[in-house]
């Protein structure tokens, strides 16, 4: 017997439940049919979005927080779905079935890790700097500021963390969730609204930036005035004065979000590519799919992580050109990037004593990642020393 997926119940509610001529006690019991037939109704569509395993096609909620512009939402959507869909067609004999949710059209870019703990969606791709304090230990590229800008490299690094220290992987068990994909960025510099030309001159300057990685100009003692914000929120916050600029990649700084036309002034300074976005899957979702599906998933999502990485090294040098048509972008000396970094050596070594403080393996993930970072090919402008 063939079996097929029940996608939602409708309900229709009675006519009368508009009629303003009835007793308060027959007002009372409609009021509370239908406050039941709707909770019915979100029931019924929510059981019937996330039980693949009872059903010949395989229903995902899949969702992210910014939209499918952003590099690795577009891959999510137009990679990691189709493929998905033709992988476990081709090779099981069930059907797949995507419910969208981007844009923060379901979770907003502070909401999707939560999201997917809470099972709102099945699976979701967001940065962790906004989990600071849920996953204080994954930002471990973001704690060696200046690393490589080669987001292919920078993958494949992070990647050899994470295959050595499995605790970071673990880490999502404690919030319903499976990591099966890490996600690199494309190489982060500055965008702002005034041309500078030396580090003293953005002294008083409100920056925005995604939390930990303002430290970057805070702990070299620049003198900025930190401000945080999710990334949809910036084209605002510089329009009306809030911050003058920001620590950003430059897909964000062109037609993607437009910071451009707020912000005319892009420089390119190497702070790093950083691979701090995660791809993940809601528990209880993964243990209802059924187990031909499984590693069909996870090989899927193998693909994607590698390609975050290529689609933002090809993306970087495609959007920089653009830049360069259309706004000021001024290249930072060597020399002062130099003397920038070395203003930062010490944070590392800051940073990691506080997370050791909690429990976390700072120190030597950030020694093997500085390792792992020269086993790419990548030269340190400082060589930081954590004890």
């Amino acid at each position: 017997m063939q079996r097929q997926s029940v996608m939602g119940v409708a309900i229709e509610l009675c006519p009368f439940m508009c009629c303003t001529n009835l007793g308060d006690t027959a007002m009372k019991y409609l009021k509370n049919m239908k406050m039941a037939l709707a909770a019915g109704t979100i029931a019924g569509s929510m059981v019937a979005a996330s039980a693949p395993s009872v059903a010949d096609t395989i229903n995902i909620r899949i969702a992210s927080g910014h939209p499918p512009t952003v590099v690795y939402a577009g891959l999510m959507k137009n990679f990691f779905q189709p493929e998905l869909k033709k992988a476990i067609e081709a090779k099981t004999d069930h059907k797949v079935n995507f419910i969208e949710g981007y844009s923060g059209s379901i979770v907003k870019v502070f909401d999707t890790f939560e999201g997917v703990q809470n099972g709102v969606v099945d699976i979701g791709g967001f940065c962790y700097c906004f989990e600071a304090s849920k996953l204080p230990m994954h930002a471990f590229q973001i704690m060696l500021p200046f690393g490589t800008m080669d987001p292919v490299k920078s993958v494949a690094a992070a990647a050899e963390i994470y295959e050595k220290y499995p605790s970071l992987s673990k880490r999502f068990q404690d919030f319903d969730q499976t990591l099966i994909a890490i996600i690199g960025d494309g190489g982060y510099n500055l965008g702002t609204n005034f041309p500078w030309k030396k580090l003293e001159d953005l002294k008083g300057h409100k920056i925005l930036g995604a939390g930990l990685n303002l430290n970057w100009m805070e702990q070299a003692g620049i003198g900025i005035i930190p401000v945080t914000d999710g990334l949809p929120g910036w084209y605002q916050k510089i329009k009306t004065g809030v911050a003058e600029g920001g620590i950003m990649f430059p897909s964000a700084w062109g037609p993607v979000f437009k910071l451009h036309e707020v912000g005319q002034y892009y420089t390119t300074i190497g702070f790093g590519s950083i691979t701090w976005h995660g791809l993940t899957v809601n528990n209880r979702f993964w243990d209802r799919l059924p187990a031909d599906a499984k590693p069909v998933i996870q090989e899927v999502a193998g693909r994607f992580q590698a390609l975050t990485g290529t689609g933002n090294k090809a993306g970087y040098e495609k959007d920089m050109k653009w830049l360069r048509k259309n706004i000021t972008v001024t290249d930072l000396p060597a020399d002062v990037r130099q003397g920038w970094a070395e203003g930062l050596a010490h944070w590392p070594q800051k940073h990691a004593n506080e997370l050791e403080g909690k429990g976390f393996p700072a120190k030597a993930i950030l020694n093997d990642y500085l390792a792992a970072a020269e086993k790419q090919g990548y030269k340190w402008p400082v060589r930081y020393v954590v004890k």
